[in-house]
Order: structure tokens, then sequence, then C-alpha cells
């Protein structure tokens, strides 16, 4: 029964962070670092936006194999698959969810409710230790790497995404694509949410599944 609750949690975590990723998305503010690669990727090329996600989460196990080397596991591999079914659930809240808003109040709450459910949803995800989100797991073996820390660790792989998209909006559009104040405060809240939601609900969501 524990398995079977993991299991269901893991999946309800799955999809709460695919809704806060679209919602960051449809607010005009800026979207979160780590999705901003295929946010951009997708405005520039008109590429739908679940199958650049999957492209860049594809990438981001292949640097995990990268800087493990031999301690890569094959466990590892998993995230492919977790990746492809992300980027569908990804797709599915990205057609659904038509937000037109010039509103800059509305816009606002819209942000705050995006980052809130980005970091449950990462929060659920990683404390149901089953299968990391790709990006995550990058980051995880970017601070074993680099023996510098988890915290830190998550600095530089936004700011290299932060970077990386601005350089491709640069070089490919003529303009930043996908960067703006809702990025700064996603990099911010998205670490607040989870440590709230830690503080509010981590004993009871760890004793109903362990």
């Amino acid at each position: 029964m524990k398995k079977f609750y993991r299991g269901m949690m893991y999946c309800i975590g799955l999809v709460i962070l695919a809704l806060g990723i679209i919602l960051n998305t449809k607010t005009g503010l800026g979207v979160s670092p780590i999705i901003s690669i295929p946010y951009s990727i997708s405005k520039i090329w008109n590429i739908n936006l679940g199958n650049a996600t999957m492209c860049i989460y594809i990438l981001c196990v292949a640097g995990q194999a990268a800087l493990r080397g031999k301690e890569f596991r094959p466990f590892d591999l998993l995230q492919v698959p977790m990746s492809i079914v992300f980027s569908r659930i990804i797709n599915i809240f990205n057609d659904m969810i038509v937000i037109n808003c010039d509103n800059l109040i509305m816009n606002l709450l819209l942000l705050a409710a995006a980052i809130i459910l980005t970091g449950i949803g990462a929060y659920i995800t990683v404390q149901m230790k089953i299968v990391p989100n790709a990006a995550d797991g990058f980051t995880q073996a970017l601070a074993e790497r680099t023996k510098k820390g988890l915290g830190l660790a998550k600095n530089i792989t936004d700011i290299s995404s932060v970077m990386i998209t601005v350089i491709i909006g640069l070089m490919c559009a003529g303009k930043i694509v996908g960067i703006g104040i809702g990025t700064l405060v996603a990099v911010i809240g998205v670490g607040r949410a989870i440590a709230l939601t830690n503080m509010l609900f981590g004993k009871k969501m760890i004793a109903l599944v362990e």
C-alpha cells in the first residue's frame, strides 16, 4: 500500500509541476530558468513546447552521464521515458490553458500561483524518490561532481540556462525571448515555495509513504 501511495503522490507531483511550469509561461512576465531554453526554441522556430522540453531533458540525462562517468547507473536512464511522459503532460496543459490578459496585477497573481505550484510539484517528485526530474537530476550530478553543494549547483544551472536562452534569442531572433522579471522571481520564489511546502506538509507526506 505504501508503494501505491508513493507512486500516486509522484504522479500528482508531476501533474502539479507541469501545471506550474505552463502557468509561468502564460504570464508574459518571463518563464522559469530551466524551461527558458525549450520555451525560446519553441517560440523562435514554432516547435511544440512539450517536444522541445523533452529534447532538453534528454540532453540533461546525457549531461548526467558525462558528469558521473562510471557512476552513472542504468536506473538513471529511466529519466528518459519519464521526460517523454512529462513533456506530454506539458503539451496537454499548454493546449488547454489559454490566457490573454494585459493586467499587470492579474499577471503577477498568476505568476505567484505558478511559482507555488512549481514548488509544490518539485517538492513532491523529489521526496517520493522514484525517478527524478531530468533537470533536477542534472543539478544533483553537477553538485556531486563539483562537491560545491546542491544550492550552488542549482544557481549555476539556472544562470547557465538564462545565459543560453539569451544567446539563442539574440543570435536567432535578434531579441531576448522568454526572459523577464518573472524569471528572477521564479529563481527566488520556487525555492521558498519548496521550503514552505516542506514546513507545512513535509512530515505528513513522508509519513504517508514510509
